[in-house]
């Protein structure tokens, strides 16, 4: 009976030693090695202030009328919390999602006056994590019309600084072309300052 229970607790002090230290260790050592600024979070800085204002990995909300507004999202009680990722129970029949789309539906239509076209479903549909960082160029382009208007500068600068943060397929063929909202948004602060009467990001 005790060489057993000698057996059990040493093969168990092995194991954690193994998968709890070690296995983890080496791979926070490769991570920092290769891949150093993913290990750390993909931390996005301000240029302009060098505060660092969120991840590029993280969607965030951006409530300004001068900024590209993400994906909705239901992580955590006011949505975008990092520390509980995931979408919301609703399903296709509910009522409650039914009137919650059809409110952002509406609300997106008196925001944006002037959009071409139909309110694109990703901006008012959640992602699986409630944290998606990304938007489809069509949903970005849909917005434009209400970020130059807030920014007094023509639609077509707009586009322009679009048109450089369009992320292709990975690999070539794998996912569909996206824009990070926050470097986006970034990029136009950088391009055209500020919003006037607004302010910039803030920092996390």
């Amino acid at each position: 009976m005790k060489a057993t229970l000698f057996t059990a607790l040493r093969a168990a002090a092995v194991t954690l030693v193994l998968t709890g230290i070690v296995y983890p260790l080496a791979v926070w050592a490769v991570a920092q090695a290769a891949f150093p600024r993913q290990a750390d979070g993909s931390l996005v800085l301000d240029e302009a202030t060098g505060a660092v204002v969120g991840s590029e990995s993280i969607g965030q909300a951006f409530a300004d009328p001068a900024y590209v507004r993400p994906r909705p999202s239901a992580a955590g009680e006011k949505g975008y919390d990092a520390t509980a990722s995931g979408g919301s129970i609703l399903g296709p029949t509910s009522k409650v999602l039914r009137d919650r789309v059809a409110a952002d539906v509406a609300r997106l239509k008196r925001e944006n006056p002037n959009a071409v076209g139909d309110v694109p479903a990703e901006l008012v549909t959640a992602s699986g994590s409630g944290l998606d960082p990304h938007l489809s160029p069509a949903a970005v382009e849909w917005q434009v019309p209400r970020i130059a208007a807030a920014r007094g500068v023509s639609a077509d600068r707009v586009r322009a600084v679009v048109a450089e943060y369009v992320e292709g397929r990975d690999l070539g063929f794998l996912g569909e072309p996206r824009v990070n909202v926050l470097a986006l948004n970034l990029a136009l602060n950088r391009r055209f300052g500020p919003p006037p009467g607004g302010a910039s990001i803030p920092p996390k």
